[in-house]
């Protein structure tokens, strides 16, 4: 689950940084960029992506045996708890579906905070102090949301599942797939 919705959410939190980043540094030209063509392909590429990185997990999942309950003890069908189930532990596709999970996660967090890098560079240029803190609260929410999403990926993901407990790695899973993307339109 994380990978197709994770994945989703991080492409849509780097789309809104594009976004962000064109409105703020580049302002006479972003009605000539950010065209409703150019808004549907960009939400229509999210997730297509988000979906097309889940696949290499199902794949992998779909080939493994599964013994003993085939209850999953969470609310969503993430990798974690799917590979609990599996009959024989395998080390390799636990560091593969890491790797996995940190490549977009990275590589799209460093997009985002370059975006900001140049938007702080670009607000900081504003003469007035009004201009500095239109620009700055048009970024805080977007900012707030993402420090949520990736603040809780990164407490999932960032350490083995194992030494989560069942209710913790639910909570955290329910923040980063439900709260932060409720708040992102706020």
């Amino acid at each position: 689950y994380f990978f197709s919705f994770g994945c989703t959410e991080c492409f849509f939190l780097a789309v809104m940084a594009f976004d962000r980043y064109l409105a703020i540094c580049r302002p006479l030209h972003y009605p000539t960029v950010m065209t409703a063509r150019l808004c549907t392909h960009l939400v229509v590429s999210c997730w297509v992506l988000g979906f097309l990185w889940f696949l290499i997990p199902i794949i992998i999942i779909s080939q493994m045996s599964f013994c003993g309950s085939r209850i999953i003890d969470h609310f969503l069908c993430d990798t974690g708890p799917l590979l609990a189930l599996t009959c024989k532990k395998a080390p390799v596709v636990k560091l593969a579906f890491s790797n996995l999970t940190l490549l977009p996660l990275v590589i799209l967090f460093l997009f985002i905070m370059g975006s900001y890098a140049l938007i702080l560079r670009a607000v900081l240029k504003v003469p007035s102090a009004a201009g500095r803190k239109k620009a700055f609260s048009t970024c805080g929410a977007h900012l707030s949301v993402v420090s949520l999403f990736y603040g809780s990926v990164i407490v999932m993901y960032g350490s083995p599942t194992s030494e989560h407990e069942a209710g913790m790695q639910k909570i955290v899973t329910l923040f980063y797939s439900v709260v932060t993307p409720l708040l992102n339109p706020i």
